[in-house]
């Protein structure tokens, strides 16, 4: 037997101001497409924006629906958005934003990709072979970057184990 350990680092910043550029326009597109996110169930309305390598910037929002939770996260429907119009394009940073509209104030602090989603995006670093870098907020306050999503996802199930 022996003793394995999994440890990662990311930043944190105060507030979207001490972002460089780039990035805080990326959160703000996130943050502003949260307004469009179909969420009447759940009324946590999530918006995610992705500067491709081509210099491209896609969003995607939440979407439920009757038939409450068979909904899509706004990662997943991003990445398929993505996955359509740009097959095999990297993602070079993907921020991600949410409004809890079950709150009477604004949200304020990061969120981070559901499991699915991580699995998600797990599958999409692989098939372009280039990490993505994450930018996780509220609608304000703290910042937090990830370098590459594939570090919120240890021991991770990969198309590799389904192989002979």
């Amino acid at each position: 037997m022996h003793k394995e350990e999994y440890r990662f680092s990311f930043e944190v910043y105060h507030s979207s101001n001490d972002l460089l550029p780039a990035d805080a326009n990326l959160l703000e597109q996130a943050r502003a497409v949260t307004n469009i996110a179909y969420a009447p169930y759940s009324h946590f309305s999530v918006g995610a924006a992705a500067l491709l390598a081509n210099g491209e910037i896609v969003k995607g929002t939440n979407q439920e629906n009757a038939s409450y939770p068979v909904g899509i996260c706004a990662e997943r429907a991003l990445l398929s958005a993505i996955g359509t119009l740009y097959p095999n394009i990297p993602i070079q940073t993907m921020a991600i934003s949410y409004h809890n509209f079950n709150q009477n104030t604004n949200s304020t602090h990061p969120i981070s990709p559901c499991g699915m989603c991580r699995q998600a995006l797990l599958e999409y670093e692989g098939r372009v072979q280039q990490p993505v870098k994450l930018i996780l907020s509220g609608l304000e306050g703290e910042v937090v970057i990830v370098p590459q999503s594939n570090l919120l996802l240890p021991l991770s199930f990969k198309g590799e184990h389904l192989k002979k």
